[in-house]
């Protein structure tokens, strides 16, 4: 199944000979947690890297030990590839002085972009000390950071309603942050609506569209069972019967991830970030294909 009939498909492929070079994209990856993991982290970032992304981020759960292995990869990767590394920073887990610490640690290290989440509540909390827009204030004390903050187009699982979910974004937004990044998402028209919300709140920022390239089918329905995300009917239907065919997958996923861009670049998006799950493959083709070629050296 496609969303494009023959003739639309070639007038969106036109479209994207036009925008010479316009598109930016950045890519997620996240800490490996063992040697071969780590050895096809390194493989998919040295690859995208010849894509020149706007930056690329790296995640970290909320304890100290997983903040020193985010910090020691985006050190290498600011040393190995020149890219700018920015690495996501919670409120989980920490203390207003020790995110403080951490902010000076990162400013004086040389990043200059960070990820502001609030992070997932510990089984048993109900309530976190502090919420991302908090930490938005709180890094611009230290010092003019670029921020990301994360933005949700079908709305936080968390959130009593969408008004008040959009509402946070906006305190996240007025606090300093400088664009917004959403959760994966498959329905286009629910971005789209979200971001036209987004202007009517007087949101004036990038709502970066997080675009989530599917290989493995059963493992998207738990991560969208966990954070609301709405997986259309058709993409079962393709998906059916392939669980032990990832090649397939593969194909069928990077097109999907395709076709999504191509109508989001229509309606004007010219930035996307891309959650790799530190694999290069798919993200590769799907940059290649809308134009986002490898930049040679002199």
């Amino acid at each position: 199944m496609s969303f494009f009939h023959t003739s639309q498909r070639e007038k969106f492929n036109q479209h994207f000979s036009d925008l010479n070079g316009e598109i930016n994209v950045s890519f997620e990856f996240f800490p490996p947690r063992t040697s071969e993991m780590e050895e096809a982290l390194w493989y998919s970032i040295e690859r995208l890297s010849s894509l020149k992304p706007r930056f690329v981020s790296v995640t970290y759960g909320a304890n100290s030990g997983e903040r020193s292995r985010t910090h020691s990869i985006i050190a290498d990767i600011k040393k190995r590839t020149g890219m700018e590394a920015a690495p996501h920073l919670t409120c989980i887990d920490a203390s207003y002085a020790e995110l403080r610490t951490v902010a000076e640690l990162y400013w004086n290290s040389g990043i200059r972009h960070i990820v502001a989440l609030r992070g997932d509540l510990p089984t048993g909390i109900s309530k976190p000390e502090m919420y991302a827009c908090d930490l938005v204030s709180l890094l611009k004390t230290v010092g003019d950071f670029d921020i990301s903050v994360a933005a949700y187009p079908e709305v936080h699982p968390e959130a009593k309603s969408a008004q008040s979910d959009l509402i946070n974004l906006k305190r996240k937004i007025d606090a300093g942050a400088n664009r917004a990044i959403t959760q994966f998402f498959f329905d286009v028209e629910s971005y789209l609506r979200f971001r036209d919300r987004c202007v009517a709140t007087s949101i004036d920022v990038e709502i970066v569209p997080g675009i989530l390239p599917v290989s493995n089918f059963r493992q998207l329905k738990c991560f969208a069972n966990m954070t609301n995300i709405r997986v259309p009917g058709w993409m079962h239907a393709m998906f059916e019967g392939l669980d032990d065919d990832p090649e397939t997958r593969k194909i069928i996923g990077a097109n999907i991830a395709m076709d999504m861009v191509k109508i989001l670049s229509r309606e004007g998006v010219k930035d996307f970030h891309f959650y790799t799950l530190n694999r290069a493959e798919m993200s590769y083709a799907i940059c290649h294909t809308i134009g986002v070629r490898p930049v040679l050296a002199a």
